[in-house]
């Protein structure tokens, strides 16, 4: 019997499917560890954010028809049963709050869909 796909094996058929035309994806590392001078060194953008990051482009309609924006992108990479911490969970949010694309997002074809959309995302809740 074949087991699932990792987390780590979804975010990289994702970042490697979805990221290319109007979409850039970026894998981002959260954590923290002591460096060779024993200091304590946090990476990543901050803790609960997205696994992959990155960049939509969009085209306006209205008074800027024809330019374009670059809409910040937070895909947070679950197996189907994985679950959603609380940092995880409010980062999702801060970035719709403020105008991103924010999603959960268990498969490649989850985050097409998600992609393709026009306006907010639906969080997994």
């Amino acid at each position: 019997m074949a087991s699932s796909p990792s987390e780590h094996e979804i975010q990289q058929c994702i970042r490697l499917g979805c990221g290319r035309g109007p979409v850039r994806l970026w894998r981002n590392n959260t954590g923290a560890l002591v460096d060779q001078q024993g200091r304590f060194v946090r990476f990543g953008l901050c803790k609960g954010s997205s696994d992959l990051i990155g960049l939509r482009s969009l085209e306006i309609t209205s008074e800027l028809l024809g330019q374009r924006i670059a809409q910040f992108v937070a895909l947070e990479v679950k197996t189907p049963l994985g679950t959603l911490s609380p940092e995880q969970r409010a980062f999702l949010r801060l970035v719709e709050k403020l105008g991103g694309m924010a999603a959960v997002c268990r498969s490649v074809k989850e985050a097409e869909q998600v992609l393709a959309v026009v306006g907010p995302a639906l969080l997994d809740h």
